[in-house]
Parts: C-alpha cells; sequence; structure tokens
C-alpha cells in the first residue's frame, strides 16, 4: 500500500541513491585496477573485488528500491533518485579527481530543482 512520501521514506529514498552512486564508484575504481575492459574480455570484472563490492551494494540498492516503490508513488520516488547525477559529479570531483565544468554544475543545479519541486509536490 503507497502511504505517501514520509521522512524514512525519503531517507530510504536517499540510501538508495547513495548506495547505487557508491556502486559506480566501485565499479569504477575496479575498471582501473585491471586498466578497462572491452566487449571480449568484459567477463574479468566479475572476478574483481572493487566491482563484486559494487554489486552488492547493487542489490542492496534495489532491495531498497522494493520497499520505497511500495511506500512512495513512482512520480515521486523516480525523479528524485535523479540525485545520483550530482552524487556523481561529486564523486567524480572529488575521488577521481575529474574536471567539472561550469556547464556540469548548472546541469547539477537544475536538477536539484527539479528534485525541489518534485518533492514539494
Amino acid at each position: 500500500m503507497i502511504k505517501g512520501p514520509t521522512l524514512v521514506n525519503f531517507l530510504l529514498l536517499i540510501l538508495n541513491v547513495v548506495m547505487l552512486c557508491s556502486g559506480q564508484v566501485f565499479f569504477k575504481l575496479g575498471l582501473e585496477k585491471i586498466g578497462g575492459v572491452s566487449l571480449t574480455n568484459a567477463w574479468k570484472a566479475l572476478f574483481v573485488p572493487n566491482i563484486i563490492i559494487g554489486l552488492f551494494l547493487y542489490v542492496f540498492a534495489t532491495l531498497i528500491w522494493f520497499v520505497v516503490l511500495s511506500r512512495m508513488p513512482l512520480s515521486v520516488a523516480y525523479p528524485i533518485q535523479s540525485l545520483a547525477y550530482i552524487f556523481g559529479i561529486i564523486a567524480a570531483l572529488f575521488i577521481f579527481h575529474e574536471p567539472v565544468s561550469m556547464m556540469k554544475w548548472v546541469g547539477a543545479a537544475i536538477i536539484l530543482v527539479g528534485v525541489f519541486v518534485i518533492a514539494l509536490d
């Protein structure tokens, strides 16, 4: 039964987003360790510890997502997941020391405004 966006539901949703973004960070760390993959050797990535951690994070994030979907409307929960893009930019900057252009920050700000508007509804 969908109850609506309560504080607990939003916290579960944020946990889901953080776990998804963390999974992506572990994927990238693992791929950097093995020098990347191609279509012919992608299966080797399944044996890299960082990638295994990322996969576990994705599994647990999916289980949390099931709880969120059972408690919140999809029209609220799914757009709020776009916060993962902002967390990804922050991870790129601080963990991988990638340059983040002003246009990316403007895009992140637009996403934040959109999430705020959706969360208020």
